[in-house]
């Protein structure tokens, strides 16, 4: 199995999706318009297409092979059907893979292959919303966006000739010539030329509403998640003091301003159909996401940016509160740890509002004990420890747990 290190799939990766996916749509596009330009079984027809996809094919061998992706079956298998569903007429030849990587975007790839990456699935409250981002790269693919925009390159580009592009391509993601895959990365900064003018983008958001009313969801869920995106970014910069774009960051490959809101939503008011029942499959998607949302939160968490963070568990709380959202708010201020914001208040607050509810983590309760403990509430202290190992008796810190509890006389 190749080895890929989440910083080359970060930096590759996503500066491939960052290249495919920015611009704002300017110009609304009517949905009734949009036709998918392939359907089932289709192959490449010309000389562009052909080179195009032998070399992205070598790039899927790749990433099929890596150590950056999850392979939990149910879930894997519950994005196949889910594409299976909004993918339109060339659903069945698409393949979805499942990055771990704690940041918000997907990519579809000219062959058809998709990468959804782990913090996008977190940020989704429902089925409908992770349906809709799929149709809107399954949109992307459909209407051969991706060719489009090669072609252009070879038009106006005087950097690369075709054959250095493509090569570049190859070089980068299959590591030609270096037999290392950190040259993924290269293939970002090639991939970096495609990029979708304001037209595409807003083809591919006609034809993801399309495709989502089609299979039978609320085609609303489109511009909800882009909203969700929006108020992320304000609230991340708003805590970190800066202008609401991240050059950094993959939030970047779908820029989501409010312009493009507005065209979103009169789009999804001109499919949806008065009187209709439409499903969001929250129930169902929760379910499918329930063994690894503990990872997916302690995930986001880690990256250490609190008003992101934030503002995902406050908007997955909006369903109800559970243990692990109480405490992913806990360890939000434990790791921040402002003493100008009583962030330890916040976070010991934070932990004993986790272990309430009956879903609580165990950590919760480790993280408990050691905020009584650190208050001198000895016996409740004790009480929570004794919780934490009864729930996690083989943790790692089992024996030093163990101990404080002899410290102090349990």
């Amino acid at each position: 199995m190749t080895q890929i290190t989440r910083r080359a799939v970060i930096g590759g990766v996503g500066a491939l999706a960052a290249g495919l996916h920015t611009g704002i749509a300017s110009a609304r596009i009517l949905p009734a318009t949009m036709v998918p330009l392939i359907g089932r079984g289709y192959r490449p027809v010309d000389a562009d297409e052909k080179g195009l996809w032998q070399q992205v094919e070598r790039v899927e061998e790749e990433i099929a092979g890596s150590n950056i992706l999850l392979h939990d079956p149910g879930v894997t298998s519950y994005l196949r059907a889910l594409i299976g569903k909004v993918g339109g007429p060339a659903a069945s030849d698409m393949r979805i893979y499942l990055a771990h990587v704690p940041e918000f975007n997907a990519v579809m790839f000219p062959t058809g292959f998709a990468i959804v990456f782990s913090g996008l699935l977190l940020r989704m409250r429902n089925e409908a919303q992770l349906a809709g981002v799929i149709a809107h790269e399954s949109g992307h693919f459909l209407r051969k966006h991706q060719l489009r925009q090669f072609r252009d390159i070879k038009k106006k580009s005087d950097i690369f000739s075709a054959v250095s592009l493509l090569g570049g391509m190859v070089g980068g993601a299959a590591g030609v010539g270096t037999g290392n895959l950190q040259q993924l990365a290269e293939l970002g900064t090639v991939a970096s030329l495609f990029r979708y003018n304001r037209e595409i983008e807003a083809e591919a958001d006609a034809m993801g509403v399309k495709l989502l009313a089609g299979a039978g969801y609320a085609p609303t869920a489109m511009p909800e998640t882009w909203q969700q995106l929006i108020d992320e970014q304000n609230l991340s910069a708003r805590y970190r003091r800066k202008h609401r774009d991240r050059g950094y960051s993959l939030f970047e490959t779908h820029p989501a301003p409010e312009s493009r809101m507005a065209d979103l939503r009169a789009s999804a008011a001109e499919v949806t159909v008065p009187g209709r029942s439409y499903d969001d499959g929250r129930a169902r998607y929760l379910s499918t996401i329930a063994a690894i949302r503990p990872m997916l939160l302690d995930d986001q968490v880690k990256l250490n940016d609190p008003g992101a963070s934030l503002y995902i568990v406050q908007t997955l709380a909006q369903d109800g509160w559970s243990g692990p959202l109480r405490f992913a708010e806990a360890e939000i201020w434990r790791l921040r740890g402002d003493p100008r914001q009583r962030d330890a208040e916040r976070a010991a607050a934070g932990y004993s509002a986790a272990v309430q509810l009956p879903d609580a983590p165990a950590d919760a309760w480790r993280w408990h004990g050691v905020m009584l403990q650190k208050a001198g509430r000895t016996a409740e202290a004790r009480a929570a420890y004794s919780r934490y190992l009864a729930m996690a008796p083989a943790a790692p810190d089992a024996p030093f747990v163990r101990q404080q509890l002899t410290v102090m006389g349990g």
